[in-house]
């Protein structure tokens, strides 16, 4: 297997498995486990494994001090990403709201575009009409009825939270450690939340069988720690970019599980308003790649060139 060919399988392995969220959190939510439960197990066995990484490839657990401010403010967006995400599962089918949640790309665009001067292109707007229209469809179904609008508000404040410590991270000298460390310590920050909620009056619910243990396990190896050790090297074999354009194959997976395993509603509606928005996140991640590989398209052609400048 060639570099490239293996840099797409594991890039199509870490979004495929971080789609698996609803098969594993559905389950415990069917025995009465709360969202606050399940990823409370979740980031607790997470983390152990995420440190595991760390010591096996010989990187220090140590940062600066200056950064530790940045990490636990970065742990509490990933964990209200987290917890509003879950939270939306209790209101919507989860294959509905994972393809909601994969609209963070278009407003990290946003963010860049309005809060750090980034130009907002024309393909990029377009992008954001075709997310918003496939939102649309989503929202109302071929019945008349439409998704809870407490779900879909839960779904993009999880979006709206990736997208802040997306562009945080970018921004911020958190770039200068190591992405595994940062990982590491963004889940232990992320950690300090749920237990406070549950602190606060939250009921911590047990799981009562042993194979839900076992979900609890599965979240926090496959769309955790696999995910983000195939993610991590896809990006070494071919690059950030077609990586996270693999990223489409999350909201599949999760509508695939959602609709084979869970028996949720697959309408035509439904199938338009994800390709809708797979088109348009893909769009925007393509971005540039996607002019350079036109315009190198169009000088295969000088005839065509030199008839539109007569």
């Amino acid at each position: 297997m060639t570099s490239k060919a293996k840099g797409y399988f594991l890039g199509a392995i870490a979004a495929a498995t971080y789609g698996t969220n609803p098969l594993f959190a559905l389950p415990l939510y069917k025995a009465g486990l709360n969202p606050d439960s399940v990823l409370l197990f979740r980031y607790l066995f997470a983390i152990p494994l995420l440190g595991i990484m760390l010591r096996a490839r010989g990187r220090s657990f140590r940062v600066p001090r200056s950064h530790i401010g940045m990490l636990f403010l970065m742990g509490i967006f990933v964990a209200l990403s987290s917890l509003t995400l879950f939270l939306s599962y209790n209101f919507m089918d989860a294959g509905i709201a994972s393809t909601l949640l994969f609209v963070y790309p278009i407003l990290v665009a946003l963010i860049m575009a309005m809060g750090f001067g980034e130009k907002l292109s024309p393909m990029t707007a377009l992008c954001i009409l075709l997310a918003c229209s496939g939102i649309g469809l989503l929202y109302k179904s071929s019945d008349g009825s439409t998704l809870s609008l407490t779900g879909s508000l839960l779904v993009l404040a999880s979006a709206l939270s990736y997208a802040i410590y997306i562009v945080a991270v970018r921004q911020s000298r958190l770039r200068e450690i190591p992405t595994l460390a940062v990982t590491f310590y963004v889940l232990s920050a992320g950690l300090l939340l749920f237990l406070g909620r549950i602190a606060c009056g939250q009921p911590l619910i047990l799981p009562d069988r042993w194979y839900l243990w076992g979900n609890l396990l599965a979240l926090a190896i496959f769309p955790t720690a696999v995910s983000f050790l195939c993610t991590t090297s896809a990006i070494q074999h071919i690059g950030s970019t077609p990586t996270a354009i693999l990223g489409a194959l999350e909201p599949v997976t999760a509508v695939f599980f959602g609709v084979a395993v869970f028996g949720e509603a697959f309408t035509p509606r439904i199938a338009c308003g994800i390709v809708l928005i797979i088109v348009a996140v893909t769009l925007v991640i393509a971005g540039n790649n996607l002019g350079a590989s036109l315009t190198h398209f169009r000088k295969l052609f000088p005839r065509l060139a030199r008839r539109r400048q007569r």
